[in-house]
């Protein structure tokens, strides 16, 4: 007789040596996760999830680039003159360095800020402070004098910085000119500049055709510059500047290139190791929103840039206490679990409609798992750029 499982899905945090550029990243993360279940006593089983970060991918593929690098594109794309750079995100991490590069391969930079807030959530001031200025953050444009006058300064919760403030200081120190302005349609830019970059990452393409619809002579998005290498640098053809971080004063670690190849080699090399067929994936950022700061995770223009084919699609879920609340209102015990598990089993095809799978948000695998895996890995210091989820394709009756 077999024991039934009594634990669902589990996710492990997996220890790696630190990844340099050049480094069999396929071998690596097949042996630490080898190491890790032989060290800890568990089995690898069909179906189990490795998901490695995109930071390690991008770093073992040296895919890095200067300001310097940043500047010379932006240059030859935009002219070097005046460039409107809109709707940037509120980040010394994602987006101070890539200013850097603009700022230096431009003589002026109209900088036009999205408020009450950024794309992700960073507030540059709180809906309460519009609603006493009486401002409609829908129509009106704001100068620099004007914003100061109605807003003063306002210091980030998290990061005590005045971003507008930073924001001016870092253009400035670049040797450019720097003016400010405060909207939300992309249009008003037009007053200022015709040759546009816009920052926003979700809502880049419909962006993009607004301007352009509009008359602006050059506009490019932020997936529009290195997408090739400039002077040997790193690049993205997909992403360009999107997805990148910080990595030292004067250089950014550029979104992962094409990795389908790389998960496709660990997937294979777990089979020949264990003989068991895994899903492998790489993440960034999950996709959440932080209540208190209302800040939503996704900086990344994907959580997950190449994964495996059994990762494709959403679940197709039944919710358990509707089934236990209303079906099945009358029975207990073995008599509930039976009917449940029998219903778990006759589910076929797509649930859309059906109340029983209600609650059951219909996410992206990749990003529901790249988010347990963004939350399981941590962005500080735990070490484990690789993460295992066993479990998460059971259900009740596995």
């Amino acid at each position: 007789m077999t024991m039934e499982r009594k634990v669902g899905t589990v996710s492990r945090g997996i220890r790696c040596p630190i990844i340099r550029e050049g480094d069999n990243l396929a071998e690596i993360v097949t042996q630490s996760v080898l190491e890790a279940a032989n060290a800890e006593g568990f089995a690898l089983r069909d179906r189990d999830v490795i998901a490695l970060t995109e930071s390690i991918v991008a770093r073992s593929q040296g895919n890095y680039a200067s300001v310097n690098d940043i500047a010379a594109d932006v240059k030859a794309k935009l002219g070097g003159e005046t460039v409107g750079v809109i709707f940037p995100i509120l980040s010394r991490n994602r987006f101070a360095i890539c200013l850097r590069g603009i700022a230096m391969g431009a003589k002026k930079v109209v900088l036009m800020l999205s408020y009450p807030s950024d794309e992700v959530g960073n507030a540059l001031i709180t809906m309460d402070q519009i609603d006493a200025a009486g401002v409609n953050p829908y129509s009106d444009v704001l100068s620099l004098e004007k914003y100061r006058e109605l807003f003063g300064y306002n210091k980030h919760e998290f990061t005590g910085v005045d971003y507008v403030e930073y924001y001016g200081e870092l253009v400035c120190s670049c040797g450019a000119e720097v003016e400010f302005v405060f909207a939300n349609q992309a249009k008003a830019i037009l007053d200022y500049a015709d040759c546009i970059i816009n920052c926003d990452i979700h809502t880049r393409a419909r962006t993009k055709r607004i301007l352009l619809e509009a008359g602006a002579k050059v506009v490019c998005s932020l997936d529009d510059i290195l997408t090739e290498s400039v002077n040997g640098s790193g690049y993205n053809s997909k992403y360009g500047l999107l997805g990148s971080n910080k990595s030292t004063e004067d250089k950014v670690k550029l979104f992962p290139r094409e990795c389908k190849d790389l998960v496709l080699e660990i997937q294979a090399r777990i089979l020949k190791e264990t003989g068991k067929y895994v899903e492998v994936m790489v993440y960034g950022d999950g996709a959440f929103k932080d209540p208190q700061g209302k800040i939503w995770e996704l900086a990344d223009p994907v959580v997950s840039p190449a994964f495996t084919d059994g990762l494709i699609g959403t679940p197709n879920e039944l919710k358990l206490k509707y089934l236990a609340d209303n079906d099945f209102s009358n029975l207990f015990g073995e008599e509930l679990k039976k009917a449940i598990s029998d219903s778990i089993r006759a589910k076929e095809g797509s649930l859309v409609g059906n109340m029983a799978s209600q609650g059951t948000t219909p996410r992206q695998l990749t990003d529901l798992i790249g988010s347990l895996c963004d939350l399981t890995s941590g962005s500080g210091d735990k070490g484990t750029p690789v993460v295992l989820v066993q479990g998460y394709f059971d259900n009740y009756v596995s």
